[in-house]
């Protein structure tokens, strides 16, 4: 698998810090001399050691990181931070130890100092969390921010970017370690503002520690992620940390669902809240004023009068509601809207590609193709029903779920994929070390039971399931192919396979005589 993994982003001139200094500084117990030791960065993982590191010891759910310091020294690593437990298990490295109560929860302030990142002169940071749309909403936020001559970074589930360097992304959220090198990375590049998709697991997991964001933002919240957290009530909790003072300064909330407004009631910092919704109050208000298939023309309306009147390259009130936020999280930061509206207008609307966002893959003939990255059943119902608007045929639902994660989710994805399709094609996703059969059976079981008369096909491989998804279509029809996206690898028992679903739609529309 880790042939496949993407690099981690470090600065390229990293300077040296004392950690005789760190220690002072953090008031911390350690172990072994300290004196002449200089570091250079910080890493949790023996793979990703670069000589000069820190190499922080974490207990995990088998072994302990600690377990690995002789090989961290023998990588080039100077020093050792992490428990008492992994004190023990560390002496016989000979590693100078650094001793905390929980090194994950040390990971980010630590990293913020051996890094330099934050304090004067460091880029504007932007937060996005949220079920759905947080990968939307930070492109979309980027491309603004592009039209407005800035130099620009990104953290998201798709990609990282430095300016024009892309990379694939590891986690939605990387480990604290892992961002505080990316901002280094980025503060060499001169970079100006980064949009940071951020998840209820980075934050129960300490992977924005020592960040404090200038303007954080809700999009929404759904059935999502209950194999990390027991119910939706504990998953409600993981993100509100969030917004409190020593997370971010400023908030924009949606209110398009439920949890928005009691997100509001729960923060503690400074907020605005916006809707597409006509039946709820906001301070600011969104409005569709035409839909297109190539575009999605909106007004945004907020307080003394202030109004934009755009469009985004996208389809489906969903992405109108995200780059809406995106916009107003760009006024909580400071800009004018005039100026805003000024930059877009110059380019006829905001200009940003979203990789496997509703992505259409084929051409101007013959049936319409989107690939989708949506693997919840509320992503599911908001982009069929865009792609549905703009099908005068049937549209086909194509989708798998992911294997080893959140099962209780299955069966309202299949309700939802078939309520919401004429004819479901169900296949294989990341079946992980799950019996692939088994997963497909519940999700056909699911749409049967809800939907008796449905036209069902299961078909395995997704390489075949896509190309009997193409025999089903004719003009005028589409596909929804939901849950790869951008991803370009498959999970199967541990392994990274190289796929892309993006391919194989093309491949199947070429086989059948369609254009790409």
């Amino acid at each position: 698998m880790s042939a496949r993994i993407p690099p981690v982003l470090r600065p390229e001139h990293p300077s040296a810090r004392s950690l005789a200094q760190l220690v002072s500084e953090f008031g911390l117990e350690h172990e072994g001399s300290l004196d002449g030791i200089e570091v250079t960065g910080v890493t949790l993982s023996t793979a990703d050691l670069h000589p000069g590191d820190l190499y922080v010891g974490v207990p995990g759910a088998h072994r302990h990181g600690a377990e690995f310091a002789g090989q961290a020294r023998d990588g080039g690593a100077v020093a050792l931070l992490t428990d008492r437990a992994g004190l023990e298990l560390a002496r016989e490295s000979g590693l100078p130890v650094v001793i905390v109560d929980s090194p994950r929860a040390a990971l980010g302030d630590v990293s913020a100092w051996i890094y330099r990142t934050g304090g004067e002169g460091s880029p504007l940071l932007f937060a996005v969390t949220g079920t759905n749309g947080k990968t939307s909403t930070s492109y979309l936020l980027e491309g603004i921010l592009r039209q407005l001559g800035l130099v620009t970074g990104l953290s998201s589930t798709a990609e990282r970017h430095i300016g024009d360097l892309t990379v694939v992304s590891r986690l939605t959220t990387p480990e604290a370690s892992e961002m505080h090198a990316l901002l280094a990375r980025m503060r060499e590049s001169e970079v100006r503002a980064v949009a940071v998709e951020v998840s209820a697991q980075a934050l129960s997991r300490n992977r924005v520690d020592g960040l404090v964001f200038d303007v954080a933002a809700f999009t929404n919240l759904s059935h999502d992620h209950l194999d990390d957290y027991a119910d939706m009530e504990e998953y409600f909790h993981a993100k509100l940390p969030l917004f409190q003072p020593d997370r971010a300064k400023r908030a924009v909330i949606s209110l398009d669902s439920p949890y928005g407004q009691r997100v509001v009631d729960n923060a503690r910092i400074p907020l605005t809240t916006i809707t597409i919704l006509p039946d709820v109050e906001a301070d600011w208000t969104v409005e569709i004023l035409d839909e297109q298939a190539a575009f999605t023309e909106f007004r945004l309306s907020g307080p003394e009068n202030r109004t934009l009147v755009t469009r985004v390259p996208l389809i489906g009130w969903h992405m109108v509601a995200n780059a809406a936020l995106a916009i107003v999280m760009l006024v909580e930061a400071g800009f004018e809207l005039g100026a805003i509206s000024q930059a877009l207008e110059a380019e006829h609307g905001i200009v940003a590609y979203l990789p496997g966002r509703t992505e259409r893959v084929s051409g101007d003939r013959g049936p319409s193709v989107y690939v989708d990255f949506g693997h919840s059943p509320d992503a599911f119902l908001t982009t069929l029903a865009a792609v549905r608007r703009f099908t005068p045929g049937k549209v086909v639902m194509l989708f798998g779920a992911d294997g080893d994660r959140d099962t209780t989710k299955r069966a309202e994805m299949a309700r939802v994929a078939a309520a919401g399709s004429d004819i479901l094609v169900v296949t294989d996703h990341h079946p992980r070390f799950e019996d692939p059969a088994s997963i497909r059976a519940t999700l056909v079981e699911a749409a049967r039971a809800a939907y008796p008369d449905h036209e069902i096909h299961e078909v395995s491989p997704p390489e075949a399931a896509i190309r009997t998804a193409v025999s089903l279509v004719g003009e005028g029809d589409s596909i929804l192919w939901a849950g790869p996206g951008h991803q370009d690898y498959r999970d199967i028992r541990g392994e990274r396979t190289p796929y892309s679903a993006r391919d194989e739609a093309r491949a199947a529309l070429r086989e059948a005589g369609w254009s790409e």
